[in-house]
């Protein structure tokens, strides 16, 4: 299987915190790796904005070691110097006026030039940059800016930072990006349920028992405590990433594949989504295993009740999902690194096979990270003389087999969703509105555990989290999958 790339128009991208920690990371190694695979062109141009004084030789050589460290492993010296002659570098100040006059020298008039804006910086220069950007004639009507997570701490604040944006950009030039959207198994779960007649007509509470979404990490919050401390998981994965699988697993067909289309069904989601009791919550808080150290000592903070785990289950209220539990699960320091989503089918209504022939159940199991790809199970006979033994098989279909030695080259995340905005494609991106409606589904849960005063139970690094959140799938005789890459 041989995927086509489809270059894009050329551009000019504007990246402001260009010497940040994800830019480094994500997005000049992922906008090099499209330079080289030939959708990105050599006539478009990059500009790395921060308030650091460097020239543009200094910048070259730091992106030069970024896409050392963290560009694809296949790379030849001719591609990166020829990738690094599409870069340059301005420095400006969000907040003054210093720097704007070059940045704007520095891009270009002509027609037919996508201009984007990349905010990788703090939420609380968004609206510094929007203002800036309109006062010094750099944004006209075609232009689209990028904005990073968190969108907002609470629903108040989303709000107030939605109007900020909303003063100077339109909703169609603005692009919230949730990277978790990018990822090729996210794409193909919209594939696989509207692009086959298999399994819409079960994909329903008629057939599916319940669904779970995981999304474990093995690492701590070490080197981003002050932040994570006042966020927690619900805030940092429940209420944008969890959020959005659940709107793609739960959502109905839209009418065609276009953002708004789309996006208007992710929403009605949100908002058929029953508030959740306290005893459907269960958050958790590692401790130190000897090795590493504990939450509150990453955060330090002795006294803190942030969860670094959460789950929970909630209904969604409509004709397709009446009373079928959606079991959602994070957190930090947990014994593998893995994201997946669970769509769990009903037993069959009666076995033919008699009792020893066991409880089987058909499980769609869509892996995220790491080895994206999905897996069906199915029952099967066991092979063998000795009568109808029934056993459960995958049929598996992992990316990097179906693809092969182009699995390596394929797109992440971060790569497909800058193309994305360089194509005016919306489709992935979340809408204000979108946005505010789960921040009012998430802040009265946030609300009830602080006026309730409620701590979060201890779990050891390198569990699955703490032994409540499996009471809680277990008391309604059903079993978390195990947490497994």
């Amino acid at each position: 299987m041989v995927s086509r790339v489809i270059p894009v128009d050329p551009f000019d991208l504007v990246i402001f915190g260009g010497t940040g920690d994800l830019a480094r990371r994500k997005i000049l190694p992922g906008l090099f790796r499209r330079f080289c695979a030939g959708q990105m062109t050599r006539d478009s141009r990059i500009i790395g904005a921060a308030r650091g004084d460097m020239d543009e030789t200094a910048y070259r050589d730091m992106v030069r070691e970024a896409i050392a460290e963290f560009g694809p492993s296949r790379s030849e010296a001719c591609a990166v110097e020829d990738f690094l002659s599409c870069l340059g570098y301005v420095s400006v100040d969000a907040r003054g006026d210093d720097g704007w006059c070059d940045l704007k020298s520095a891009l270009r008039e002509e027609e037919g030039i996508v201009r984007a804006f990349y905010f990788s910086v703090g939420p609380s220069l968004f609206g510094d940059l929007a203002e800036r950007l309109r006062q010094h004639g750099l944004a006209h009507d075609e232009v689209r800016i990028v904005v990073e997570k968190p969108f907002g701490h609470n629903l108040a604040s989303a709000r107030a930072l939605n109007e900020e944006l909303a003063r100077h950009f339109d909703e169609s030039q603005i692009y919230r990006i949730d990277h978790y959207l990018g990822k090729e198994t996210v794409q193909n779960l919209m594939a696989v349920r509207f692009g086959n007649m298999l399994f819409e007509p079960l994909w329903n509470a008629q057939y599916v028992d319940h669904i779970q979404i995981t999304v474990a990490e093995t690492v701590g919050v070490s080197g981003r405590g002050s932040y994570y401390d006042k966020s927690g998981a619900m805030r940092d994965m429940v209420q944008n990433h969890l959020m959005q699988l659940l709107c793609l697993i739960a959502m109905e067909p839209p009418a065609r594949f276009d953002p708004d289309a789309v996006r208007d069904e992710k929403l009605k989601v949100i908002r058929a989504l029953d508030p959740v009791d306290p005893d459907q919550i269960v958050r958790g808080q590692y401790t130190s295993d000897g090795a590493m150290a504990s939450y509150r000592e990453d955060v330090e903070n002795a006294a803190s009740k942030t969860e670094s785990f959460i789950a929970l289950k909630c209904y969604i209220s409509n004709w397709r999902w009446a009373n079928t539990p959606f079991y959602l699960r994070t957190g930090k320091r947990l014994s593998d690194r893995a994201s997946e989503i669970a769509v769990v089918f009903k037993e069959t209504p009666h076995s033919i096979f008699g009792i020893d022939s066991g409880r089987h159940r058909n499980v769609l199991s869509i892996r995220l990270q790491p080895n994206e790809g999905m897996t069906l199970g199915v029952t099967i006979k066991e092979p063998g003389p000795g009568g109808m033994r029934l056993v459960d098989v995958p049929l598996d279909m992992t990316f990097a087999e179906a693809l092969g030695p182009d699995a390596e080259e394929a797109a992440d995340a971060y790569e497909r969703l800058i193309m994305d905005v360089i194509r005016g494609n919306q489709t992935l991106f979340m809408r204000g509105d979108e946005v505010e409606a789960a921040w009012a589904w998430t802040d009265p849960l946030i609300e009830g555990w602080e006026r309730r005063g409620d701590s979060p139970k201890p779990y050891d690094a390198g569990s699955a989290g703490p032994d409540d959140a499996a009471f809680l799938i277990n008391r309604d005789g059903r079993r978390w999958r195990r947490i497994k890459s």
